[in-house]
């Protein structure tokens, strides 16, 4: 389970979060095949159509549970971002109020002079002080100083006042974040909860399954890999493909493939484990370059462009919910952290349906 960064203060405090999420029953399966008839006792058992129509549902099922919790694991890790920027909003606004207060206490210190002061001139009428004056020239020099000293209070108060006024819009604002960093917290308890049920939900079906009906199950998972892979390639689709990467496509892709072999772990970025956009954000990063976190805000704050015009280093977004990404290497193939219990490896960039292409480094289109 990822842990989330601390704040400076006690409300910037990270919190480990959850969602309530389907879970489907797993199924079992028999695993004898029909019986060889008598006097053929050496014949293989013939395939049983229905067996491997149940474990073609069974690879759905799967696919299906993985997703949403891929899913589940965007909406985690987008509140997992918005607390980070809320902690350090509040800290800043907390950095404010302090300031503030200071602030306040030394006005309220300087207008207290100055009431002190205007006390000891005893409060007599100007016309009062004049007829006492026996110069009547210092008198006049005086009431001018005191003028000027009556609009020095004047600003002072009215200082005092908008620094008021400032610190109680630092204490509503400061207020006003702290909700909705509580409604986030609670976001994140809601997406974790639902990526642990959609996981465990798909490991228990897993673990119904007998040595035979896995390695078969995962030659089913292969098999339609490779097909949809065909399927894109003869598309003609990598003649296109013929553009190479920037600098620093060079650098991302390059840090994407030393972590090929780590496993995948949601909410994770690195560096000993990460998920599909932790791996791919983390690339453009070391690459100098800074990207949202999700597939999702991947996929609506990046720059689109045609699969055709796809170069290394670009982000392939998957599904139409957008809840996978790889980053393509060239030659028709992609590397990505596919799912739970599987590490970070190199795939075909067809394997899955593509809902489009974007790119982090739109101003170097021309290198």
């Amino acid at each position: 389970m990822r842990t989330g960064k601390h704040g400076l203060m006690t409300a910037a405090v990270t919190v480990v979060c959850a969602v309530t999420v389907l879970a489907a029953p797993g199924t079992a399966f028999a695993d004898p095949g029909p019986t060889p008839s008598r006097g053929t006792p050496s014949a293989s058992p013939a395939p049983d159509p229905g067996r491997a129509k149940d474990l073609e549902a069974v690879r759905k099922k799967l696919d299906s549970l993985y997703r949403a919790a891929a899913l589940a694991t965007d909406e985690y890790n987008a509140a997992e971002e918005k607390a980070e920027k809320q902690n350090a909003e509040i800290v800043e606004l907390a950095k404010k109020i302090v300031k503030g207060q200071e602030k306040l206490d030394r006005l309220k210190d300087r207008a207290g002079a100055a009431a002190r002061a205007q006390y000891r001139t005893g409060g007599l009428p100007d016309e009062a002080k004049l007829m006492l004056s026996d110069d009547p020239g210092d008198f006049l020099d005086g009431s001018g100083r005191v003028l000027q000293g009556q609009r020095a209070t004047k600003g002072l108060l009215g200082e005092l006042s908008r620094a008021q006024e400032d610190l109680k819009t630092y204490a509503a604002d400061a207020s006003a974040r702290f909700k909705k960093l509580e409604a986030n917290r609670k976001t994140k308890a809601t997406a974790q909860k639902k990526i642990e049920k959609q996981i465990a939900a798909a490991e228990k079906l897993e673990s119904e399954l007998a040595k035979e009906e896995k390695e078969r199950l995962a030659k089913l998972e292969r098999e339609a890999q490779a097909k949809a892979q065909t399927a894109w390639l003869d598309s003609g689709i990598l003649k296109d493909l013929d553009r190479e990467a920037t600098e620093r496509g060079r650098k991302a892709v390059e840090y994407a493939t030393a972590q090929i072999g780590k496993p995948y772990q949601w909410g994770a970025e690195g560096p000993k484990s990460y998920d599909c956009s932790g791996l791919t954000s983390q690339a453009w990063i070391a690459a100098g370059q800074t990207i949202p976190r999700t597939s999702q805000e991947q996929w609506r704050q990046l720059t689109r462009v045609d699969v055709e015009d796809m170069r290394p280093g670009d982000l392939i977004i998957y599904f139409d919910d957008a809840s996978h990404v790889g980053m393509y290497v060239g030659d028709g193939s992609m590397v990505h952290a596919p799912r739970p219990g599987r590490s970070i490896t190199i795939a075909g960039a067809g394997t899955m349906p593509i809902l489009g292409v974007v790119r982090p480094d739109p101003a170097t289109a021309d290198q």
